[in-house]
């Protein structure tokens, strides 16, 4: 297609001719690629534009740079032959078209100088492969050596190449693939696809770190279970993320079947995307069950049961995290106390609810319990429509009393107003089990209702029970 289109806004107009007048200057051309070319025609906001030139790309960058107000500050990559800078909050990179090969142990190829076809060959989608011209005598002029448009236009995924070579030089295209699918909406071309299956072991070369921010991605989209079927009917799952696939399948004994905790995982992940995108909750969602095929037992008088499930999934966040990579810090350490608590709001509505279980959830979720509240709501999977409307009224009762009771107890992120620091000034020992003992009954009082969550209270409740216990 031989097309001029106006594919400016004012905000960045001026650094695109700019761009092109350097290039020609430099003997570079050089044109706008890649995603902000695909977002143009989706109507989608790009941060990020690249630039290829047919010569110099660190040059060119540092000669633009040198022309703008203030100068920008240019980082490159000289191994790389790539350069960047920010400029009105857009990272703009400039590279110089390039052939590239790649060995079989590695996805960093060898490169050369290449023409521009050249240089869309080795790009990963026929959507990423179209091009703006920023030369004077062409600006605007759309380049499309793979009908990519018809593809973009159509909603497929598909590889400039064949999708063998493509995967097998860098497998990292292959969860790129499935979060476009994800973010999209798009299907996957079928030889594309089929690649994905033939070349699924090739994964095995790239870091962790680079699968998990691809993966986050897929969490991060509008509806997650797209990317993760995709990656589990490919097989790609499998080499990836063991654990979530030891989900998938029903056991039956007697007559009496489980749910598929695959499948259930993949809904509770999608219903919570509905009402949040905070990506860390999105991970307690994939977790919450991810200890059920480990703590699986029949038991023939209940049928099927998953006790511990949300300890020992607690203990298995620590371990997910740390292949993939992720921060360790307190991010890993809040899903983790959401798989581990994920129970206790349930329990909640299939009993009569008492104070002192209210208070307790509140102490023990501190300020994580609103987002508890809305992993457990999203857990309600059932395809029993009045089951599941009986669970939420039951939830919206437990949130009444959780507020009621908060409101009157003042207990979230609460300390007891008794420290071990008290008891031992007050009684003159050093720490000891006896210490424990009393601030364990004095807690346990407050929590019980057994006495008003103020420090005379508690304090008075210390003596007494110190007296039983023969502290003096």
């Amino acid at each position: 297609m031989s097309k001029i289109f106006d594919f400016t806004v004012k905000e960045n107009d001026f650094l695109f001719r700019l761009i092109g007048k350097v290039a020609i200057d430099l003997n570079s051309p050089a044109y706008v690629v890649g995603g902000f070319v695909r977002n143009f025609f989706l109507n989608r906001i790009s941060k990020d534009i690249d630039i290829v030139c047919v010569g110099n790309g660190i040059q060119l960058a540092e000669k633009v740079a040198s022309l703008l107000q203030p100068i920008p500050k240019v980082v490159t990559y000289s191994r790389y032959g790539t350069a960047m800078f920010r400029y009105n909050d857009i990272e703009f990179e400039f590279v110089g078209a390039r052939k590239e090969s790649y060995s079989a142990d590695s996805r960093k190829p060898a490169v050369e100088e290449g023409t521009l076809e050249d240089d869309q060959k080795r790009r990963d989608f026929t959507m990423n492969a179209l091009a703006f011209s920023l030369n004077p005598s062409e600006f605007g002029l759309f380049l499309d050596s793979f009908d990519g448009l018809n593809d973009l236009n159509n909603k497929i995924i598909k590889t400039p190449l064949d999708p063998g070579i493509t995967f097998s030089d860098d497998p990292l295209r292959m969860m790129r693939a499935i979060r476009f699918a994800a973010q999209l909406g798009f299907v996957l071309d079928g030889n594309t696809k089929q690649a994905l299956k033939q070349f699924k072991e090739r994964i095995s070369i790239i870091s962790q770190e680079r699968i998990a921010a691809e993966l986050n991605k897929i969490i991060l989209s509008p509806k997650p279970s797209i990317g993760f079927l995709l990656l589990f009917e490919t097989g790609l799952l499998h080499h990836i993320f063991p654990e979530m696939v030891l989900l998938y399948g029903v056991e039956t004994k007697n007559g009496k079947g489980h749910k598929d905790n695959f499948y259930h995982t993949l809904q509770v992940l999608d219903n919570l995307c509905e009402v949040t995108d905070n990506l860390w909750l999105r991970w307690a969602a994939i977790l919450h069950d991810i200890a059920k095929p480990q703590t699986k037992r029949w038991q023939p008088e209940i049928g099927w049961s998953f006790h511990g499930h949300e300890v020992l999934g607690a203990t298995m966040v620590f371990t997910i995290f740390k292949r993939f990579k992720l921060p360790m810090d307190f991010k890993m350490k809040y899903v983790q106390q959401l798989v581990r608590l994920h129970l206790r709001p349930i329990s909640l509505t299939k009993e009569n609810i008492t104070d002192s279980a209210i208070r307790r959830l509140i102490v023990d979720a501190g300020d994580d319990l609103d987002d508890l509240m809305l992993l457990c709501k999203a857990d309600i999977t059932s395809k029993n429509q009045s089951k599941v409307q009986k669970y939420l009224e039951n939830y919206d009762l437990v949130m009444e009393r959780i507020q009621v009771v908060e409101s009157k107890d003042n207990l979230r992120n609460w300390q007891p107003p008794i420290t071990g620091e008290i008891i031992m000034s007050t009684f003159s020992i050093g720490p000891s089990k006896e210490v424990g003992m009393l601030k364990s009954a004095v807690r346990e009082a407050i929590l019980d209702g057994l006495i008003p969550n103020e420090y005379d209270a508690a304090f008075n409740f210390m003596r007494l029970k110190a007296k039983e216990l023969g502290i003096s």
